[in-house]
């Protein structure tokens, strides 16, 4: 009994003694906060941008060194370059806390399938990080660029777009594993934020524009990348953006400016939506329904209109239902015409709501798209006006 007693205390000091084998020591590793990834005269180019640990506390960073560091390497493949640019980082690189990685645009055009493989093998990357394309500029110099408020730029990048997402129309928040299910949807074709520099990109990566009260070069989400299979083909514009999450159910709140009946301007808060797709067939052709259900509230009123009557209530929800109708139709237009990708994921309604005629058509569904009939079918109901009726800007100009 004592021989048993003895060997059960041994091997528990033994599994004590071993700790994880996989462990590492905070030391020994380099935290990865960003990832880019651009094209170089036929190789990759891919940057890491590096948590700084010395400077990112409040006390430590005053005076200091910058609270990041970004590393740049050339290599044939991915992994090859992740390898390489341990040549340069004193520490082994440890991905598990990637906030964004970016892709170049000449990268995204060519195709992204290849860069995108590591990220689904590699046991230490999360899908939980956003994926954009740098518009019009190199990944690198975005992932270079200081930011305010934020230390670290490629949390600044994180907590952008998805403040962005929640509160602006045309932004959309696209994770690795969301990209990756559209890209191998039969029945929806990916899309990808893209992000550039508004400003003087000279100034972007030097500390000094974090210290401007008007910094001249900021970071901002501008327009949607609309991707046919695996390569980026052109981007939307704004009210096109808007459309495109109107029909994705992905509008959380958001603004838009309506003419009054008189003339003038009236802003509506939106503070739900809710979009639903129902696809049928009429005469052997397909069609989607698109039901959008809206509630807002009057936010801001340049015009000369009564709220407190009804029938300016009722004019106003049908000039916004207008408005939101004329986004929908305006990315669904540029999207046939234009680009003539299924990004709204009509295939799938189809596939969900109509079974028996998608087997039928889904290999054909990419010439098809371009010619099925859409109905938008917009409900508003504005719940409140504010505290006042009328304007004063009415009662001033009736002086």
């Amino acid at each position: 009994m004592r021989t048993i007693a003895l060997s059960c205390v041994i091997l528990i000091l033994c599994a004590l003694a071993a700790g994880c084998w996989s462990r590492k020591e905070m030391n020994d590793i380099a935290i990865v906060a960003g990832l880019s990834v651009d094209k170089a005269d036929g190789k990759y180019l891919l940057s890491a941008q590096i948590l700084n640990p010395g400077q990112m506390s409040e006390q430590q960073g005053q005076g200091g060194g910058a609270p990041v560091t970004t590393f740049a390497t050339e290599a044939d493949t991915i992994h090859e370059g992740i390898r390489k640019l341990t040549a340069v980082s004193p520490r082994k690189l440890h991905f598990s806390h990637i906030r964004i990685f970016l892709l170049g645009e000449e990268i995204a055009r060519e195709g992204i399938r290849n860069v995108l493989d590591l990220f689904l093998r590699d046991h230490e990357l999360r899908p939980d990080f956003y994926v954009a394309v740098a518009k019009g500029t190199k990944a690198v110099d975005i992932l270079s660029t200081f930011t305010t408020l934020e230390k670290v730029p490629a949390e600044k990048l994180y907590k952008g777009l998805e403040t962005s997402e929640k509160y602006w129309a045309p932004s959309v928040g696209v994770h690795l594993d969301d990209l990756i299910k559209a890209l191998i949807s039969e029945g929806r074709q990916p899309v990808l934020m893209g992000l550039e520099i508004s400003g003087d990109v000279r100034k972007a990566d030097k500390e000094e524009n974090t210290k401007a009260i008007r910094p001249k070069a900021l970071l901002r989400y501008s327009s949607v990348g609309v991707f046919k299979e695996d390569k980026l083909i052109g981007w939307l514009n704004e009210d096109e953006s808007r459309g495109y999450n109107f029909i994705v159910d992905n509008v959380n709140q958001s603004v838009s400016d309506i003419s009054c009946p008189q003339g003038g301007k009236l802003v509506v808060e939106l503070m739900r939506t809710k979009t639903k797709l129902k696809a049928k067939f009429a005469e052997g052709k397909p069609e989607l329904e698109i039901r959008i259900d809206a509630e807002g509230n009057v936010s801001e009123v340049e015009c000369q209109i009564d709220l407190s009557k009804t029938k300016s209530i009722y004019e106003l929800e049908k000039r916004a239902e207008q408005r939101i109708q004329g986004y929908v139709e305006a990315a669904v237009r540029k999207v046939q015409t234009g680009f003539k990708s299924d990004i709204f994921g009509f295939g799938e309604a189809m596939h969900r709501d109509q079974p028996k005629h998608w087997k039928a058509i889904k290999n054909e569904w990419g010439q098809m798209f371009t010619t099925v009939s859409i109905r938008p079918n917009v409900d508003v109901k504005l719940r409140r006006t504010g505290k006042i009726g009328k304007s004063f800007i009415q009662e001033i100009k009736s002086e």
